[in-house]
């Protein structure tokens, strides 16, 4: 065994002359290639620096010592450079961004701070909105020539990254013309100095608007398509008091029988809640910025306080609906501009059988418009049967609910904002209003009061007129639409 091992040990070293000489030649001109690397890398620093000049050449050592000693020396004043430059710029930076603080108009201070960081060039991954110029698409059908015309997307400031550039910023920002038609309705004197200073133009306010955020106007959201997106308010409303309880409510059948309630069955106070969520089905439809969403509404009236009965739900309201929403822009009277148009259809009902079946489908037609801080979306109606006539819930419910509504906002200081609801039916001179008051409590909770008069505050109260007022909080970041 041990002398197999020996024998083998004695004959690895063994190698013929042949392969040798085939070793000893590669070895050979390996060492001749990485000598003309070396020799012509040489050369090459030599020519590239014309400020210096050699008697002789260097050795390859000698070679890269200079070259790493050179790219050190000007690494190191480039680093200087921009470190002095990175100052004075985060100097200006931060003091613009100051500025913006003192604008107290929501969307007007988030264009502020987007103008701002711009300087970064932080890339985006959404897409800019197109929207329909109606003037023009509506001078084009006069004309004989009808077409769908969209706005041309407007330039927008561009600086570089150098101090001096940025403190030449305000200068040029209020030299611009496109900034001197800032819109500076609602915005004190020193609010319209700030934005002009820092470039802000009424085109770039108008992406934080309400009306914007919520139905990506401007821009498609980063969201996307298919992902879940506060709609109408979401809150919670421990203390809804009802002055008028209704204690008869109407069979949705004339001919049947109604039911009757006592006032220890229906109690004044109770707690109200909604839950609206919606999403976006598909967004630039029809080769424009067109967008589809669904949306679904769900409000409850909870007789919490009612321990004698087992406390149970008086009313719940269900809506789900889809429309479809297009950027558009023109010109309205007393400087408002319009935003949108869209069109949709809604079923509302109360998921509960005879005699307190309500329900009713609706199609519309509706537009969005901003005054400022001011936000108001009409909508036009019409009843859709999915029933015959004698036998259809609640026949008579656009006698109270009217053909249309609009809904508003507007913006008040420190995050505080009013808006509402309006209905009215010329013909009945029956209709409703809520006013919505909203007040910032943290970051993400606000502070909710709720006031509503007239008909239809439920549809089980549709032809039953009633005073009620609610105090809570909204739990989603919502602006009235």
């Amino acid at each position: 065994m041990f002398s197999h091992i020996t024998a083998k040990r004695r004959t690895v070293p063994l190698i013929t002359t042949r392969q040798n000489i085939l070793l000893q030649t590669k070895k050979h001109y390996l060492n001749i290639a990485v000598g003309l690397v070396l020799t012509c890398f040489t050369v090459q620093v030599q020519a590239a620096d014309k400020t210096q000049s050699y008697n002789e050449l260097p050795v390859s050592e000698a070679a890269f010592e200079y070259e790493d000693y050179q790219v050190s020396q000007d690494a190191n004043t480039a680093a200087q450079d921009r470190q002095v430059v990175s100052k004075e710029f985060i100097a200006q930076q931060a003091k613009l961004f100051f500025e913006c603080t003192q604008v107290q108009t929501s969307a007007a201070r988030l264009a502020c701070f987007d103008k701002v960081a711009e300087e970064g060039k932080t890339p985006t991954y959404t897409t800019t909105k197109q929207p329909v110029d109606l003037a023009k698409t509506f001078q084009s059908t006069l004309s004989g020539n009808p077409q769908v015309v969209f706005v041309e997307e407007s330039s927008t400031i561009t600086t570089d990254s150098s101090s001096a550039v940025a403190a030449e910023l305000p200068q040029q920002a209020a030299s611009s013309p496109e900034t001197q038609s800032l819109d500076t309705v609602g915005l004190t004197q020193r609010e319209a100095k700030v934005l002009e200073s820092v470039g802000v133009k009424q085109t770039d306010i108008e992406k934080y608007t309400p009306l914007s955020l919520s139905y990506d106007l401007d821009k498609n959201s980063e969201r996307g398509t298919w992902t879940v997106r506060p709609y109408r308010p979401t809150y919670v409303l421990p203390l809804f008091y009802t002055f008028d309880p209704n204690l008869s409510p109407t069979p949705s059948n004339p001919d049947e029988p109604g039911e009757t309630f006592t006032s220890n069955d229906v109690r004044e106070t109770e707690l109200k809640f909604q839950l609206s969520l919606k999403t976006k089905v598909a967004e630039d439809l029809f080769d424009s910025s067109a967008d589809l969403w669904f949306g679904y509404t769900q409000e409850s009236h909870w007789q919490v306080y009612n321990e004698d009965n087992s406390r149970p739900f008086r009313a719940t309201d269900y809506q789900p609906e889809i429309f479809l929403t297009q950027p558009v822009t023109a010109d309205l009277p007393f400087g408002g501009r319009l935003r949108m148009l869209g069109a949709g259809a809604i079923h509302h009902s109360n998921g509960q059988d005879d005699p307190l079946s309500r329900s009713w489908n609706r199609a519309y037609l509706m537009a969005g418009a901003e005054w400022g801080k001011l936000s108001v979306v009409p909508r036009l109606w019409a009843r859709v049967n999915n029933e015959s006539s004698s036998s259809e819930d609640n026949p008579d419910i656009e006698d109270y609910m009217g053909y249309g509504d609009v809904k508003f906002s507007y913006d008040l200081p420190d995050q505080q904002s009013l808006s509402g609801t309006l209905r009215y039916n010329p013909s009945t001179n029956k209709g409703a209003a809520q006013l919505d008051y909203i007040y910032p409590l943290t970051e993400n909770v606000n502070g909710y009061v709720q006031l509503f008069q007239g008909y239809g505050e439920s549809i089980i109260d549709y032809n039953h007129e009633n005073t009620s007022i609610g105090f809570g909080i909204v739990l989603n970041d919502w602006k009235g639409f």
